[in-house]
């Protein structure tokens, strides 16, 4: 059985999570070789552009919060680095 690249469990986590009304996960993982937490597999560095009706009143933080609550198994797994851009609608 092969297993689900990281980058398309977390774009299908965020969909289930927040239903965004625009969602670009993005592996940068090739942009940070020999960098810290980099692997030689990638996988490790990410980039998420998100808009959701869900982060309607709520702070930067907050929403930053919500998102890496919900990827903890991604950075369990290896995950390293993610930049956030989320915005409500």
């Amino acid at each position: 059985m092969t297993e689900t690249p990281i980058r398309d469990r977390i774009e299908t986590k965020l969909r289930e999570a927040f239903a965004p009304s625009h969602l670009l996960v993005t592996d940068d993982s090739h942009r940070h070789a020999g960098h810290a937490g980099a692997r030689p597999g990638g996988q490790t560095h990410f980039s998420i552009e998100i808009e959701s009706a869900a982060f309607q009143g709520k702070s930067r933080v907050e929403t930053h919060r919500a998102i890496n609550t919900l990827l903890a198994e991604e950075f369990a797994a290896g995950v390293h680095a993610l930049a956030i851009s989320a915005r409500a609608p």
